[in-house]
């Protein structure tokens, strides 16, 4: 097992310090974090570029690095078209879902659904989320710990405990600024460890056209995968349309997110960020997907795996640094700080969203109803933080149990997909069918739950078959008991008959999520409406039920419901206070539609 130079620790043990050394410095400055406002949303006064990278690292954390690399490796380049997703999505965010989240300027966007349902559908999808993001948290911080013991032999349990207490320990002390400001010089880190990869196999082939011929030649560059098959892994339609819901689940009604997007000054700032966001994210993703090219350039003649040398392709990716960059010095500290770093920001993120969900959503409520009471800006703050430390000691705990999850990169996206759809679909609903009601969409949210986790956890799953890996190169005593018990594994996948559902694309748990629970909620709503069981008249302003609340809704549907709501100008012909004009305020939902009401304006 190779180790770490004494120039390599130093500069990790310099990474870690200037995270905490951030986390002081805002807790002594400024505000120094003493309203809920500060410390939850950064005062409202961020900039859009901390905002910006704060988006990207948030989720494409160490997960990102050793998956989508190692993704690459084993099944080939199918999966890069996920960015495609990434850019058809971001303005349907950016300009249908934030803006009703930004008018209501709240510390939990789970706080619309209470506006626009009521609060049991608040509690149901803040728990969903709660989970969700429960579950995350264990994959991310076990992904470093995995890499740090490949490299150098350290414990998983020494790895574990460095990330979990220093996140915990500058998230609790600096409030969201810190995070914010962490996350810059944290993503440039993670960019870093990518490109010491890409140049360091850059410099050995000789050129990055020779990396690319080999991919080519054994079958890693594919692009042309149409099958609309849904049990097809990856194909365009999974990865535009999975992709896409999967997008708009973390950028556009995620918490973690969303409540970035909350920490500028305004609208148009919040767009920028997520549009700024845009570039920085997809530079990261297209780069560690040609990372994994390059390191399957190194390793063509000898998979490492059935070499015996990891237990794991996630492992691989911190083998490669071990085997090239060892002649540089500080390089490999460089690449393990990286993947460090990407863990710290998201777990950061984290924290920041669950203490900010239990204390808005759980808390708040429960302190209300029990003791009638409201808790003081200054009890929030102390609940804030103590939920912090929480939330950082319940992810260590987690990311003991992650060891046994397979793939980082698909048990990360299928926990996504299998919460984040379901919660999408009733965010969408909400914001775009004025007919739902509370018991409706619960029960579309429900039911698509409990189908997403059926064929998300249902087994037995069918076990992944990469593409061809050559042992050619390896040395003449090497075991071949490995490639004996792999091709078993793949004569059973063959074999084997398995339950359809199970067999479905993971990239696909997001969009059946998301349409279950929208036109299952929307049918329930019609039904329970039908039968007088339920109404929407939480979405009226007044008790006759004719002035809708519009800023519930997405912004096109909004304005044409409060067109419809405008005072009607009408011409009498009969008054001589003002020239024969008249007005009149009418309450009847029906309204002049915009023709007509533009024919009045004129004659005005």
């Amino acid at each position: 097992m190779a180790t770490l130079g004494a120039w390599d620790y130093t500069i990790l043990a310099v990474v870690l310090a200037i995270s905490v050394a951030i986390g002081i410095y805002y807790r002594f400055v400024g505000g120094k974090q003493s309203t809920t406002t500060e410390y939850l949303l950064a005062d409202r006064s961020m900039n859009v570029t901390p905002v910006a990278f704060s988006l990207m690292a948030s989720f494409m954390s160490a997960v990102t690095l050793l998956g989508v690399s190692m993704e690459i490796y084993q099944y080939g380049t199918m999966f890069v078209l996920i960015n495609l997703s990434y850019v058809l999505s971001t303005p349907v965010a950016a300009y249908l879902i934030i803006p009703v989240f930004y008018r209501l300027k709240t510390a939990s966007v789970y706080e619309y659904l209470e506006l626009r349902f009521g609060y049991a559908t608040r509690l149901a999808a803040s728990l969903s989320f709660t989970l969700q993001m429960v579950l995350y948290m264990g994959i991310v911080v076990y992904a470093p710990a995995l890499a740090l013991e490949a490299v150098t032999g350290l414990s998983q349990v020494f790895s574990i405990v460095i990330v979990g207490v220093v996140c915990t320990f500058y998230a609790t002390l600096g409030g969201m600024k810190a995070v914010l400001i962490t996350d810059i010089y944290q993503s440039l880190l993670m960019f870093a460890a990518v490109f010491s990869v890409i140049i360091c196999a850059w410099v050995k082939a000789g050129s990055l056209g020779e990396i690319w011929r080999v991919a080519q030649e054994n079958g890693r560059i594919d692009l042309t995968n149409f099958s609309v098959d849904p049990t097809e892994r990856h194909t365009w339609f999974t990865q535009i349309l999975g992709g896409s819901a999967t997008y708009l689940a973390i950028y556009g009604v995620n918490q973690t997110q969303v409540q970035r997007l909350m920490a500028v000054k305004s609208l148009s700032a919040a767009r920028a960020a997520l549009w700024w966001c845009l570039p920085i994210l997809c530079l990261l993703s297209l780069s560690t997907c040609f990372s994994g090219l390059c390191i399957y350039w190194y390793y063509r003649d000898c998979d490492p795996l059935l070499e015996g040398r990891v237990n794991s392709r996630d492992q691989v990716m911190p083998l490669f640094v071990v085997d090239t960059m060892g002649e540089y010095t500080g390089l490999a500290g460089l690449f393990v700080s990286g993947i460090f770093c990407a863990s710290l920001s998201t777990i950061s993120s984290i924290i920041s969203s669950l203490a900010a969900v239990t204390l808005e959503d759980y808390l708040k409520p429960l302190v209300s109803c029990c003791a009638k009471r409201t808790l003081t800006d200054r009890q929030t703050l102390w609940y804030s933080k103590l939920l912090s430390v929480f939330f950082g000691a319940l992810c260590i705990g987690m990311a003991f149990m992650a060891g046994s999850i397979g793939g980082l990169l698909q048990a990360a996206l299928s926990i996504f997909g299998i919460i984040g759809g379901p919660l999408l679909g009733l965010f969408t609903l909400g914001m775009n069918v004025t007919k739902a009601n509370e018991k409706g969409a619960i029960g579309g949210l429900l039911i698509s739950l409990a189908f997403c986790f059926w064929i998300g956890f249902g087994q037995p799953k069918p076990p992944l078959v990469s593409l061809d890996m050559s042992t050619a190169g390896c040395p003449v005593d090497r075991s071949f008991a490995r490639d004996i018990f792999l091709k078993a594994t793949t004569a059973v996948a063959e074999e084997e008959h398995f339950f359809y559902l199970y067999r479905i694309s993971y990239m696909w748990y997001a969009a059946l999520g998301f349409v279950i629970t929208f036109f299952g909620g929307w049918l329930l709503s019609w039904l329970f409406a039908l039968l007088k069981w339920d109404n929407n008249q939480r979405i009226y302003q007044d008790a006759d039920c004719t002035l809708i609340k519009h800023d519930l809704f997405v912004p096109p549907l909004a304005k044409r419901l409060q067109r419809r709501q405008m005072p009607l100008l009408v011409v009498t012909g009969t008054s001589s206070e003002i020239g024969g004009i008249t007005t009149e305020t009418a309450t009847s939902p029906a309204r002049l539609d915009e023709i007509e009401w533009e024919k009045h304006k004129a004659v005005a």
